[in-house]
């Protein structure tokens, strides 16, 4: 299996599978002498874990991650860092069903088709418990570039979206509650829904906001390596993920040049920013911000129609834990993304000029 390597300086290459023993990675081109905190790395898991609040998966693992290498008397070295995440409360017997079954809209089929076998145990190397890898690298990269801060938060969950610049908002909100809303009136609202969701035995969609501040200018190669062009890579390989728009999105298109245009100050800020931070691919100076859509996660507690692997008709019905809504957990998961992203442009900016 190829592309399990994400970066070309800050590089993350993940292993693992979700009812595996464990899940780890190697993080490779880290600089050394960064004084790691190793409780903030953990906070970090703690908001992607399972089993956190009433809305998620009630699947109870404690992410804890053990480093191997790379790291001394809490020091990077500038080698290697290994580290591993061990399962530790799997029921894979909640999947038994699905052996000679492809459940809709997920990889089943497909990774079949593509390899010949699959680790139908969760989803196996498709399921979305790999990104506590990205995770822990993400919160290394945030701690190589600290004046940098990264909000991420939820601003739609179904029909239920947030009207309000996200300038408007209060981002210490965002942890006080389990939707990890900023807005508190509209997290009550969309918390109560996704209960609801959960009850019909279906699941939900949303969209997760990031706003990263405190980019210098120059982040970003202006040709293939576009910054918003790594971005939505970086955002569109995570799982579930269905679309990115970053600064105006589609709404610009809408829109009048005129009208659009972001006039610059004499400093070279600009009056507006519907660029989202990003021009010519290169980081401005302003806020970089965007969206990131995910759909409704695929297992649901109802029945539905699906083949079995000699393609006779079946009817199925999902079992075990599972999220009723994604992107709750999903915010972590998006920061430290666009953490590897800036990180790597960051790293690659150093050789630009004297």
């Amino acid at each position: 299996m190829a592309g399990n390597t994400y970066g070309k300086l800050f590089k993350l290459i993940t292993f693992g599978e979700s009812h595996g023993s464990a899940l780890g990675g190697v993080i490779d081109g880290c600089p050394s002498g960064i004084t790691l905190d190793f409780e903030a790395i953990q906070n970090e898991m703690n908001r992607r874990k399972p089993g956190q609040s009433s809305i998620v998966t009630q699947r109870k693992e404690p992410d804890e991650v053990t480093f191997y290498s790379g790291i001394f008397e809490g020091q990077t070295t500038g080698t290697p860092i290994g580290f591993a995440i061990h399962n530790t409360n799997q029921k894979s017997k909640d999947y038994s069903h699905i052996k000679e079954t492809y459940r809709p809209s997920h990889a089943d089929y497909v990774y079949d088709q593509k390899y010949g076998v699959r680790d139908y145990r969760g989803g196996g190397r498709s399921s979305a418990r790999e990104t506590s890898c990205r995770v822990v690298a993400g919160a290394i990269a945030k701690q190589m570039m600290p004046e940098i801060t990264f909000n991420a938060f939820v601003s739609g969950v179904g029909p239920i979206k947030l009207d309000k610049d996200y300038q408007s908002l209060d981002f210490s909100n965002i942890e006080k509650n389990p939707v990890r809303c900023p807005d508190l009136e509209a997290a009550v609202e969309m918390e109560n829904y996704i209960k609801q969701i959960r009850k019909e035995g279906d699941t939900v969609g949303g969209i997760v906001t990031c706003v990263i501040q405190n980019v210098h200018v120059g982040l970003g190669e202006p040709v293939f390596d576009k910054l918003h062009a790594e971005l939505g890579k970086a955002m569109l390989s995570i799982n579930a993920v269905k679309g990115f728009e970053y600064g105006s999105g589609f709404e610009g298109s809408k829109m009048k040049g005129s009208d659009h245009n972001d006039p610059y100050n004499s400093d070279g800020t600009t009056q507006s920013n519907r660029s989202g931070g990003i021009q010519g691919g290169i980081s401005n100076g302003m806020d970089i911000y965007f969206n990131v859509a995910f759909k409704p996660v695929a297992t649901i507690m109802q029945k539905q129609e699906t083949i079995t692997k000699d393609g006779q008709k079946v009817e199925m019905q999902g079992k075990g834990r599972h999220d009723p809504c994604v992107v709750p957990r999903a915010v972590p998961i998006v920061e430290a993304m666009a953490a590897l992203v800036l990180a790597d442009f960051f790293l690659l900016n150093r050789s630009v000029k004297l």
